[in-house]
């Protein structure tokens, strides 16, 4: 079982990406889900998390600019990326259940 990220690029700063999480369905149906990122050399970080409930939480860095949702008809999880800093340079990752599932994870560059 595995999730897979989409949407993932290189933009400037200030700029936007979207990123997707798509998963089975009894996962994004009986789990919370959290968009994690790893910048070289540093440790996984979390970053965002919504929970069965739909209740939605921000790591302090980027509340205000990122937004977490779901589609549950398609089974995919949403990280909706504005006003990017150099410092969002990262590889996210998307997981459900705990930890129990893991992305392969998808690239973002963010150039000055």
């Amino acid at each position: 079982v595995q999730l897979v990220e989409s949407g993932g690029g290189s933009v400037q700063a200030g700029g936007s990406l979207k990123l997707s999480c798509v998963g089975p369905r009894y996962i994004f149906s009986n789990c919370g889900r959290a968009w994690f990122r790893q910048a070289p050399g540093k440790e996984r970080e979390w970053v965002s998390g919504i929970s069965s409930d739909g209740t939605t939480r921000y790591a302090d860095s980027v509340k205000g600019r990122f937004t977490i949702s779901q589609d549950n008809a398609k089974n995919t999880l949403y990280l909706q990326m504005n006003s990017l800093k150099t410092e969002d340079t990262a590889v996210y990752y998307c997981g459900a259940c705990g930890g129990g599932y893991w992305g392969q994870g998808t690239q973002v560059t963010v150039s000055s």
